[in-house]
Order: C-alpha cells, then structure tokens, then sequence
C-alpha cells in the first residue's frame, strides 16, 4: 500500500469509523418480465373487468380463464393450446380473444373482401345477406364478423385495453416509446423554424 493509498485509508476509517467497505448492491429495475406476478394477474384482472363492464361479452369463459387466453395469446400460443390450458375448444378461445380485442394480423387474413365486409357490418345488414353479398359460406363470414366487430370495438375504445395487455405481458410498449418519443422529437425540431403564415 503506497503513501496515498494509506492516506485515503486513514480518511476513510476517520469519517466512517469502520475500516471495511461493503458495496451495497441494487436491485435492478429489470424489464417487465421481472414485474411482480401478482401485481400483473391483479392489473389483468382489473384490465378484464372494466372490458366486460364496458360490453357485453359473447364468451362463457369466467375472468380467470379469460386471463390466461391473454396471456397465451401474447406468448404466441395457438387458439387450441390456449384452449387445451382452459379446458375449453379453440372456437371458444376465438370468440374470447374477440372479446378482448385481441385480433392478430393472422385473424385478418381473410378469405373475402374484409374492406366490404367492414362496410356491411357498419350498415348492420345481418350475416346470411352479407354471405350473399360476398358469396361466401356463411361460417366463414359469420367468423370473420367477429374479427371487424373486435377491431371496431377496440378503436371505439381508443385500443386503450389492446395497449394495457400489451403493456403487462409484453416489452414492445417500451421500443414502442422510445420510438414514438423519438418521431416526436424529430418532428419538433423540423418544424421549429417554419413560420406560417395562414390567413382564413
């Protein structure tokens, strides 16, 4: 130990009294898949509720299972894996998930013109005219229905709950923020020095 080592040394055990250090280590903040897990289900929970006190839900799933269709529908799981963890069918998973707003880009891969079938289904015509219309079955339209009826209640609903699952079972909300932050900054600096001049 050199001459201003042990001076420090000296300082040290003067100001603190002890003569050892212990670095002290912080838990840190991890990502959301660190979050507190019933602090999640708690937030799913009440994510669920407020949907279904909001509107009325076709499913017959209670709210535990309805969780679990969140979950494994944010994990990637198939209608019949998630159907085979709540003891129920993939249509049942289906209707559940359209329930929740949870529409994939899978689910949008119609085969029909989904822009038509938006258009009838905003005019209520009933299903058996729009299979007409569309000449298609009527399962398939009936199913597909169900797909812009969920979209359509999720915009309605500012895909605020879209955005809560999303937030409590996934990260992407955060590259999403940072992105968005991003553009907004980009933004605000190209037009700082525009000057408009508009006269109504």
């Amino acid at each position: 130990m050199d001459e201003k080592t042990e001076e420090l040394r000296d300082i040290f055990v003067d100001a603190t009294g002890s003569e050892t250090v212990t670095e002290r280590q912080e838990e840190s903040p991890g990502s959301l898949a660190d979050r507190d897990e019933a602090s999640v289900e708690e937030r799913l929970a009440e994510v669920v509720a407020a949907m279904r006190d909001r509107d009325a839900f076709a499913t017959d799933l209670d709210d535990a299972a309805l969780r679990r269709v969140a979950r494994g529908h944010f994990a990637g799981e198939s209608d019949a894996e998630i159907a085979a963890a709540v003891d129920a069918t993939a249509d049942d998973v289906f209707e559940a998930r359209m329930d929740l707003h949870l529409v994939s880009e899978a689910d949008r891969d119609a085969p029909l013109d989904l822009d038509a079938l938006r258009r009838l289904d905003a005019e209520g015509v009933p299903v058996e005219e729009r299979a007409d219309r569309l000449d298609a079955d009527r399962e398939t339209v009936r199913r597909y229905s169900a797909v812009v009826a969920a979209d359509r209640a999720a915009t309605r609903a500012n895909e605020r709950f879209r955005d809560a699952f999303r937030e409590l079972l996934t990260d992407d909300d955060l590259s999403e923020a940072h992105a968005r932050d991003a553009r907004e900054d980009g933004l605000r600096e190209a037009t700082e020095d525009i000057e408009t001049d508009v006269s109504l």
